[in-house]
């Protein structure tokens, strides 16, 4: 009950998922910007012309092998795939959220046990 307090955890939590926000919005801007059209990464396996669409953003090439990644859809793999990188670079914190409410939770179970 106190997070949602004045000064609370509410609000350093929104504070920081506005800047991870304001963060990639800059970066896809910048990307998508300078590398518009330009063609990566080709992956290891064959991929069926279904993932086209997804995987070429910004290039059109009918000729163009699937396998062949844009880097847009790059920057979009790499951001869903590093979620955890970011965090550690960004600082997460809603790891150390989760251990502040298990520790109170315990605290409370203990509390409440030492009353019996």
């Amino acid at each position: 009950l106190n997070m949602m307090g004045p000064g609370g955890g509410m609000m350093e939590g929104m504070k920081n998922n506005m800047m991870f926000m304001f963060s990639n919005m800059i970066m896809i801007g910048w990307i998508s910007h300078f590398f518009s059209g330009f063609v990566l990464v080709k992956v290891p396996f064959p991929l069926t012309f279904r993932f086209k669409d997804m995987l070429q953003r910004g290039i059109d090439l009918s000729s163009l092998d699937p396998s062949y990644v844009s880097t847009l859809s790059w920057y979009f793999i790499v951001m869903f795939g590093l979620r955890g990188v970011m965090g550690l670079v960004l600082g997460d914190s809603s790891a150390m959220m989760d251990e502040t409410r298990m520790m109170q939770m315990q605290m409370g179970m203990a509390g409440g046990a030492a009353a019996m």
